[in-house]
């Protein structure tokens, strides 16, 4: 009689143990739940994001073939350009291809261990972004505050170890934030209310404690992206410096002209950035945070190769006519 209700009562507290939501480790998958579930607009979606990665895509290669094909921009200031515009391109191939396979197929499904791996490849893709706009940055800064030296200073070997510490650091920061999350343990609420795996999203869903994860998280968004974009504007601040002591007008707009396509595309990059993240922490609604987040993960690429080829003409007049054949007006 004693075993028999020892048993009974092991099976009832093992029962009651797998009834509770907070201890289902066994996730095998999450639901992307995208901008709609309205199947009239998914047809819509999908050719709205098609036309903005094929254009992102032949707009970013077309600048890495003009730079390429060109000995007169094989310079520090193409060579980082060329790097941005690769970046750009994988950037954007972590989500949208995934995006519109789920709708083509009509399915919102992705594999925790594909949620994983596109949250690594868009941290690591993300913070080479900004790590490429802060050396471009620097670039330009030395450029206009030191023309002298420029050519000493930005050497290849200093500008293959800028880009090479850019890619680790990147690298270091989305390993570390994706291996902090496969401790987490989830409930069965996998529905993840974005269009790709977004850091903050994921950590949302847990089930287990998430404060270690939301402190490192701010802490690196603070590192690096804060400091970057405080070396950003300390460039800028010598840069307009230096344009102010010249006594030509001819020589300030064309030192002025070198940098507005850069501060164009850092100005795009980080305001939508700052924007989508306040405007979520501020409303907590996280379809709008999806739709907002359109804007640097897939825009901000797409404009980059018309911000650079429309306001130089090294590159519209000379490389693009080129490979295309004929002028670039």
């Amino acid at each position: 009689m004693f075993n028999w209700q020892d048993t009974t009562v092991t099976r009832l507290i093992n029962g009651l143990h797998n009834m509770d939501p907070g201890n289902e480790t066994g996730i095998s998958e999450f639901l992307l739940m995208g901008f709609s579930e309205e199947p009239e607009l998914q047809t819509l979606i999908f050719g709205f994001f098609l036309s903005m990665y094929l254009i992102t895509v032949f707009g970013n290669l077309l600048i890495i073939l003009a730079i390429s094909s060109d000995s007169h921009l094989h310079t520090p200031m193409y060579f980082f350009l060329a790097n941005l515009s690769f970046v750009d391109i994988c950037f954007t191939s972590t989500t949208i291809p995934k995006m519109l396979w789920n709708i083509q197929t009509q399915s919102k499904v992705i594999t925790y261990a594909g949620c994983i791996t596109q949250m690594f490849f868009f941290l690591f893709f993300a913070g080479l972004e900004i790590f490429l706009l802060t050396v471009m940055a620097y670039d330009r800064f030395v450029a206009i505050c030191h023309p002298l030296h420029y050519m000493v200073i930005m050497n290849p070997r200093l500008c293959g170890l800028l880009v090479l510490v850019s890619w680790v650091l990147s690298a270091l920061n989305s390993l570390l934030q994706s291996l902090m999350v496969l401790p987490l343990s989830f409930c069965t609420e996998v529905e993840i209310p974005h269009f790709f795996c977004e850091l903050n999203q994921i950590i949302q869903l847990a089930c287990s404690d998430t404060f270690l994860n939301n402190m490192v998280e701010y802490f690196v968004a603070t590192l690096l992206a804060g400091g970057p974009f405080i070396g950003i504007l300390y460039s800028y601040s010598k840069i307009v410096s230096s344009i102010c002591g010249i006594s030509s007008a001819q020589g300030k707009y064309k030192a002025f002209s070198t940098c507005v396509s850069h501060l164009s595309v850092v100005s795009l990059f980080y305001c939508t950035v700052l924007g989508v993240y306040l405007s979520s922490a501020a409303t907590q609604i996280s379809h709008s945070s999806a739709v907002a987040s359109v804007m640097y993960t897939v825009v901000t690429p797409m404009l980059n190769p018309f911000i650079y080829s429309l306001r130089n003409k090294d590159i519209k007049r000379g490389a693009l006519k080129r490979i295309i054949g004929f002028p670039v007006m």
